[in-house]
């Protein structure tokens, strides 16, 4: 096998509140753009949150505040590109922090990338999963199984993508999802019948991760003391 041309560290950080990753995404691109630390992956289960792109519509988010609160659904506006999305418990949320230049890609290319990633992953479970065209995301006919946002601040990517595994589908019922209302949304729990176990599925997306970046991935523990997002 020949030698890969990156190195890649990534920590699967389990459930987690939507706000101390996001302070540590934005911890670790400022160090990845001082050259402080190299290219690394965040993997998330994230308590249920709406969150809101730059320039997302509040009026796609459905649900009341009460509604919203008996739910325990906290709602946030961040920087990344894209309309309201949902995150939740059994959803695979990825946030490479990756210096793009390294890697050759614009920003449309590394979109694209990710994109990849999780068609390959839909492909190990026999699923025809595709790209829709006027869209960002994957899809499995109408339905999307993926979302993307993504930010790219001096050249250094966060954010990423969120895998819909097995999460509360009805949590979507509130939102109009990254603003489309000709579609719908899945997960790989609804197409297959029965939900592939969580473990399994990560390990499926470090690996095309790997593959489609050149990169070998290493894993790290939580408490590795380059996470401290203080």
């Amino acid at each position: 096998m020949s030698e890969k041309n990156h190195a890649v560290r990534y920590v699967d950080l389990g459930l987690c509140d939507y706000d101390s990753v996001h302070q540590l995404q934005q911890t670790l691109a400022t160090r990845r753009y001082a050259d402080e630390m190299g290219d690394t992956v965040l993997l998330v289960e994230h308590e249920p949150v709406f969150t809101l792109g730059r320039r997302a519509d509040e009026a796609n988010i459905l649900a009341s505040a009460e509604q919203l609160d008996s739910e325990g659904i906290a709602v946030r506006r961040i920087e990344r590109g894209g309309d309201v999305t949902y995150h939740g418990p059994g959803q695979i949320v990825g946030y490479p922090i990756l210096r793009l230049r390294d890697y050759r890609l614009g920003a449309s290319d590394y979109m694209h990338r990710l994109e990849q990633v999780i068609i390959d992953l839909c492909a190990d479970y026999g699923l025809a999963a595709r790209r829709r065209q006027g869209y960002i995301g994957v899809w499995i006919g109408m339905n999307k199984i993926a979302a993307f946002g993504v930010r790219v601040r001096r050249g250094v990517t966060f954010h990423g993508w969120a895998l819909n595994v097995a999460p509360n589908m009805a949590h979507w019922g509130m939102i109009i999802a990254c603003g489309i209302t000709d579609g719908g949304v899945t997960s790989l729990d609804a197409e297959l019948g029965q939900a592939p176990a969580m473990t399994n599925v990560k390990t499926g997306l470090i690996r095309h991760l790997g593959r489609l970046f050149d990169a070998e991935m290493e894993q790290i523990s939580p408490g590795d003391p380059s996470l401290r997002s203080g």
